[in-house]
């Protein structure tokens, strides 16, 4: 497995991952304009070719060989968009940790988790933050075996909609 940075031309893939990661575990709990708003607000090519060259936002990208399909990501963000919720002096978040459906449980986001980690300590950050759905208890379970603990709950939105979500972190 391969772990990389990305760059401006992994935007189209990135994209398109995202959106297969995200309408695979959650597209059936919305209205379809909802799910449209938020996949064209947080998954279009040009949302992330943004987030690609925000200096504040770092991707990592998974891959079995070089030019091939990308099969996971995870990406952080310094500061945390939830830093208010805790008194780490200096928390990252951890903003989303996506596989390709076909591949989950196969390590690939245990490999990108553990960068994560590593990155955030490198970093000098003493804290990892990030959001779950309060229904997503497969997920929880794996955030759980690293040692993350809810802290607050908090809202997400898809278009209208506002999902009851766990506030979860790790201190490093």
């Amino acid at each position: 497995m391969i772990l990389r940075p990305a760059s401006l031309a992994d935007a189209e893939p990135l994209a398109r991952l995202g959106r297969e990661s995200f309408c695979a575990a959650f597209e059936h709990l919305y209205r379809p304009q909802d799910l449209a708003t938020f996949l064209h607000d947080v998954y279009s090519v040009n949302a992330v070719r943004g987030e690609i060259a925000d200096p504040t936002i770092t991707h990592r990208l998974a891959q079995d060989e070089p030019g091939g399909p990308l099969t996971g990501f995870v990406k952080m963000r310094a500061p945390s968009w939830y830093a208010e919720h805790s008194d780490a002096a200096r928390p990252i978040a951890l903003g989303q940790l996506y596989t390709d459906p076909a591949r989950t449980g196969e390590g690939i986001g245990a490999a990108l988790m553990d960068w994560a980690l590593g990155f955030a300590r490198d970093g000098g950050h003493d804290a990892v933050q990030l959001s779950v759905w309060a229904e997503n208890h497969a997920a929880q379970r794996f955030y759980a075996r690293y040692g993350f603990a809810k802290i607050a709950d908090i809202h997400f939105p898809v278009g209208e909609q506002l999902d009851e979500e766990f506030l979860l972190e790790l201190r490093l």
